[in-house]
């Protein structure tokens, strides 16, 4: 019977949720300083080299310090408890219909992931064009894969049995979301 040792898959859980929340913070505020390095495109030429080069250094450092290692360390650590998980069969959490559920969500989030690299090189090499609109939207797919993520390890033990309802208040925020974020750029513009 594989029974994992208590105390140290709490301490692992406990270190993947600091980095999972690191990972995010350091996520979302990269989205924010891409919108920021776009944005000083309708500058003065001065004052948007000087903006651009103190984003890009922003930008990298964020991304080396913070998101990568965080990402790894909560990699590793994800994948430690897949292995220690409780049950009489190593990898029990792999036969769990819910966590199907949430690999599906971890792929779309290295896609994201993947994402966000490619946009840093293209940064830095000037090649760069989206817009700070859909920018803003892409922000709001990492709190829909956050969001999505947690409600899935939360209610696992409901999920299956209230997945419909879950689905809908589901789509219910990613509308809301979507809503706000068109409302606050329309507002912007104004």
């Amino acid at each position: 019977m594989h029974i994992p040792d208590i105390p140290s898959y709490y301490a692992l859980k406990s270190i993947h949720i600091i980095f999972m929340v690191s990972y995010f913070a350091g996520i979302f505020y990269l989205i924010r300083l891409f919108v920021y390095f776009i944005e000083t495109k309708e500058k003065p030429e001065l004052e948007k080299q000087i903006l651009q080069k103190q984003y890009i250094y922003m930008i990298s450092r964020l991304w080396n310090i913070i998101i990568i290692p965080a990402g790894i360390i909560m990699t590793l650590t994800g994948l430690c408890m897949v292995v220690n998980t409780r049950g009489d069969i190593p990898f029990y959490i792999l036969t769990q219909k819910w966590f199907h559920i949430k690999i599906v969500f971890l792929i779309g989030l290295a896609f994201y992931h993947y994402w966000s690299w490619k946009s840093i090189k293209k940064i830095k090499n000037d090649q760069f064009t989206t817009t700070s609109i859909k920018l803003r939207m892409m922000n709001e797919v990492a709190t829909i894969i956050l969001f999505a993520v947690v409600f899935i390890v939360m209610f696992k033990q409901f999920f299956m049995g209230m997945w419909v309802s879950l689905l809908i208040s589901f789509m219910v925020l990613v509308l809301t979301i979507m809503l706000v974020v068109k409302f606050v750029n329309r507002n912007k513009k104004k």
